[in-house]
């Protein structure tokens, strides 16, 4: 309950990320978008706010706790997705759009990371994995709430009549407001989460971490864990620097870390999240079928994510990491031919789920499973900081460049360059990662230490 409760951060995340994809198409009409940097610029300055909400991140949920930056996360996703949903000018759009970012940036941070000190080693995986759950829950949910909102555009239809029509006056305004209601569900839940075991020992509240811990499993599970948590934190002062993230042995840790975090977003998989639309429009797909198709790749995620939730702990990281990018590449690589053989409609759909089923099963939850849990408990906070803003300015140049790579080198060069990078992130795995299933957090910290 402690990590659904936690996660509930995932699915404002994914929900907040997801629903442009199906607004802005009349948020565009509506605000007369016309160049590739107005509509590049609307679709990615919210990751801007997620960067600044996961710098954020590290130095409040080590000062003040994890519970009170979950708290704050909800509190801003309400305030802001209504304020985006209720904009007249595009400026105020822009504003309100990177606030729900921070809210990203924060919760992104901070929900896997909460969740995984309160978890058992031997179902951390599968816990933390539930974050990922939440996201893709969030996300499937906003196509979804997409689809029901908007109404059939008749073909044809006269610009004037088209700017005056219900999807461009208040649909899309709907799509960014119905996320309020989760987000007040979520900040009651943050208010009644206790704090962070490993976190209240570190601040030397050790009765508190101790009646934690027996909530979670019981006398002789807390006293082994504070015994292990204990010895990881004696050798080090109460507080952390940044100055920590590069010693030796965590150095190599945060440029794992970090490079995990770009390759999850530089295989491309979120653009067929973002620009959705634009990729079945150019695959033949007619406006009206193209919801139906975003709420099929949202299930066929949601499907994928609950069989990795079962194979995190039993097959392994490392495994799920180098079958992922592999299979990943081989669908971007066949989807890039269908678009230049001219192979379009059903292929191109068949190609991009299973791309996108590929991802649910392995490097997207999995990349948040590792984050969370190669770092030392000292700098845990500050070292996932590091690698979740390394990977929401990975997403911003991702989703900023698509539409001039979509303009001059095709939706079939796109999708070859994917496909080359998730090949370089199949070396970088084979190297540099190691599994770390059914270790205790302070057994991976003893080993990252060493190499």
């Amino acid at each position: 309950m402690l990590a659904i409760s936690a996660a509930l951060g995932g699915l404002l995340f994914g929900y907040d990320w997801v629903v442009i994809g199906g607004a802005r198409q009349f948020y565009e009409v509506y605000f007369h978008l016309q160049s590739a940097t107005q509509v590049g610029w609307a679709n990615s300055c919210a990751l801007l706010g997620c960067l600044l909400g996961s710098m954020a991140a590290g130095n409040l949920a080590e000062r003040s706790g994890r519970r009170p930056v979950l708290l704050l996360s909800a509190l801003l996703f309400a305030v802001s997705s209504a304020l985006t949903g209720w904009a007249f000018s595009f400026t105020s759009f822009i504003v309100w759009r990177i606030a729900g970012g921070v809210a990203i940036g924060l919760a992104s941070n901070v929900s896997p990371l909460y969740i995984a000190e309160i978890s058992p080693a031997t179902l951390r995986g599968r816990l933390v994995s539930l974050n990922q759950f939440a996201i893709v829950v969030g996300i499937l949910l906003a196509q979804v709430v997409n689809w029901i909102l908007a109404r059939p555009v008749s073909p044809g239809l006269s610009s004037v009549a088209l700017l005056q029509s219900w999807n461009v006056q208040y649909g899309w305004r709907w799509m960014f407001t119905a996320v309020v209601f989760p987000a007040f569900c979520f900040a009651i839940a943050s208010f009644l989460l206790p704090e962070s075991p490993r976190w209240l020992l570190n601040h030397g509240r050790y009765s508190d971490a101790g009646s934690i811990l027996r909530r979670i499993g019981g006398e002789q599970y807390a006293a082994a864990e504070l015994i292990q948590i204990q010895n990881s934190l004696g050798a080090h002062t109460k507080s952390s620097s940044w100055k920590e993230l590069f010693q030796p042995g965590i150095r190599r840790v945060v440029f794992v870390a970090i490079g995990l975090a770009v390759l999850q977003q530089w295989t491309g998989i979120n653009i067929l999240f973002n620009y959705a639309a634009e990729i079945y429009r150019s695959a033949g797909y007619a406006s009206n079928d193209i919801f139906l198709d975003i709420v099929i790749t949202g299930s066929i995620n949601l499907i994928f994510t609950v069989i990795a939730m079962f194979l995190v702990d039993s097959l392994g990281r490392r495994k799920l990491m180098l079958s992922g990018c592999i299979g990943i590449a081989v669908c971007h690589l066949l989807c890039a031919l269908a678009y230049t053989r001219g192979y379009l409609g059903t292929p191109v759909l068949i190609l991009t789920l299973a791309a996108i089923g590929c991802y649910a099963l392995t490097l997207a939850p999995v990349t948040w499973v590792l984050i969370s849990e190669i770092f030392p408990n000292p700098v845990r906070s500050r070292g996932i900081a590091v690698a979740v803003s390394s990977l929401w300015i990975a997403s911003f140049l991702l989703t900023y460049t698509f539409p001039f790579m979509n303009n001059y080198f095709g939706t079939g060069g796109a999708f070859v360059s994917y496909g080359v990078i998730c090949l370089a992130g199949a070396v970088l795995v084979f190297i540099e990662v190691p599994e770390t299933r059914g270790y205790t957090l302070e057994q991976i910290e003893a080993v990252s230490r060493k190499s």
